[in-house]
Parts: C-alpha cells; structure tokens; sequence
C-alpha cells in the first residue's frame, strides 16, 4: 500500500506517515503542491485514468468573484466577458496536458469538466499536447444560478431626460445580457495515443477500451443533480459522487490508479477508493487537502 497524508512537508514532498498509522488508510497518495511541480514525481505510464478535473482556478478567486456578482459598484461577473481568460486557460491547460499525457498509460483516458465557452480551449489545449479528443460527454444537472442582468439601472444613471429613460427601458422591454441559466456542464474526453490495436493495448496495459451497459441507456449524456444543501461540502465546484463513480466505472477497472490534479473536496478521490482502485491527488490549497483526507480516511 503507498499512502501518503499532509503531516509534514519538505520541498514540495508530502512525507508518509509511520508504518503503524498507514494500517489503517486506504491506498491513496495527497500532495499539497501545484501539479505541475508534482506530476514531475510521477515516473511515465504510471497513471490508469484521469478524472474530475474542473478546479483550475483558485477556490478563493472564484469566491471573490462571486461576492461581487451581487453588486452594480464593480460589474457583475455575469456582465463580465474577458476573451483574455480563455487564452490563458489554453495556455495552463496545454502545459498541464504535457505532464498528464506523460504520466498516463497508452490508451488511457482524461476526463475533465469545463465550462461551455470555455470547452474549445481545453479542447485544443489537450489536442495540442498529444491527446485524441474522443468526444464531449454531457453532465445535465438541476441548474444553476441564472446569471443574466437587466439594464434598466444603467439607463437610469445616464444624463439624459427621465422621458428618454422610460423611453429605453421600455423599448428593451426586459431583455438582459446574454447568459442563459446553465443546466450542464461540458466534459472532455481525451485518450493517450494507444500502443498498436486496441486489442494489443489492452492486453499490454488495460486500457483503451471502456464498460458499456446499453440495457441502462448509457450514453454521453450523464444526469446527476447537484448535491442538496445537506450533501453541499464548502467547495465552489462540488461535484456529485455518483456522477464520479460512474465515469470511473466506464473509463477504468478495478485496482486501477486514478489521478486527479485539481483535487479540490476530494470528490472524486471518495469514488475511486470506494470503487476498489487507487487515488492520487494534487491540491493547492491547504484547507481543501486537508478536507479531502478526512474524506477519504473516513470511507
């Protein structure tokens, strides 16, 4: 078993804990880092499957960012709309690919969320390391908070007449800026170049090819609602558990490693150890490492 929990730190590295307190965890390894500074531990095909990843911006920049969505003083985030941010995205997401197409086995396969326009950016970014995009799976969920405004507050702070005011407001007739309320989310599937056939990959390396069960209608659209208020963990992008358990169950097998480097609660982390494969997560942020080794200790 190889498990390693955030004690101590040294340089970037996460120390094990004795021998007598590893008896009791599950098999699964935490690091408290950047995952481009600690995926460069990993050795090459070391990893089965990659899945969950959607954290890649900081949880208190997107609390920040939200605080201020209620707001007129600065524009509201849904007002907002940076082209800046899709570039950069592509660019950190394309160094992160390199890492993960290094790591993982041939044939394996990379499952990361994504926000709709936002998807071709990673999309790209994947392509351009050296992954196949296979496809776009669809996770349709209960919905979320509608992020159109109206305008009739900055026509009303214009320095025209209180008739041209009525005037505007009543030719817009309502109408708000362009975000509809978001019912899914986008997820990327990619897959590592095989080696050979699939038939030679997955007798080589066990990986490549994926469990269907067309009698339960599986397909690439996933419904799973978002965990209720009692279920919420204080995380910005909290996914559901049986949403994860189900893509780990069609992407890999069991006593397989699954990676996720944007770790976040730990979500995913919590599937796969109760799914009997092994766990290896990055996380940044203290408190939520710290919040998924509760998690999985408590399994």
């Amino acid at each position: 078993m190889i498990d390693f929990v955030p004690r101590e730190k040294q340089q970037g590295i996460l120390l094990p804990l004795e021998e007598t307190e590893q008896k009791s965890l599950k098999n699964f390894r935490l690091f408290n880092e950047d995952c481009l500074v600690g995926l460069k531990k990993i050795k090459d095909n070391e990893i089965d499957c990659i899945d969950g990843m959607d954290n890649f911006w900081s949880d208190n920049q997107l609390k920040k960012k939200a605080e201020k969505s209620n707001t007129i003083g600065g524009l509201p985030v849904g007002m907002k709309f940076d082209p800046l941010q899709g570039k950069k995205l592509q660019e950190f997401f394309y160094k992160v690919s390199v890492e993960l197409l290094r790591v993982l086995k041939p044939g394996g396969f990379m499952v990361a969320f994504s926000q709709g326009r936002l998807f071709h950016r990673m999309s790209v970014a994947a392509e351009d390391a050296g992954f196949e995009v296979r496809d776009m799976l669809i996770w349709e969920h209960n919905g979320g908070q509608g992020k159109a405004f109206k305008q009739d507050h900055f026509v009303r702070k214009m320095k025209i007449s209180e008739k041209e005011k009525k005037e505007m407001i009543e030719k817009m007739q309502g109408r708000k800026t362009p975000q509809l309320r978001p019912k899914f989310e986008p997820i990327l599937l990619a897959q590592k170049p095989k080696d050979g056939t699939f038939v030679k990959n997955w007798l080589k390396w066990e990986t490549g090819l994926i469990k269907t069960n067309f009698e339960t209608s599986q397909t690439t659209l996933m419904k799973y609602h978002k965990p209720t208020k009692d279920e919420v963990i204080d995380h910005m992008t909290v996914k559901p558990v049986d949403l994860m358990e189900r893509l780990i169950d069609i992407f890999s097998i069991e006593g397989q490693t699954i990676l996720d480097p944007f770790m976040g609660s730990g979500t995913t982390g919590v599937a796969a150890i109760k799914n009997s494969r092994s766990f290896v997560g990055f996380e940044i942020e203290k408190k939520y490492l710290n919040m998924s080794l509760a998690r999985l200790k408590s399994l």
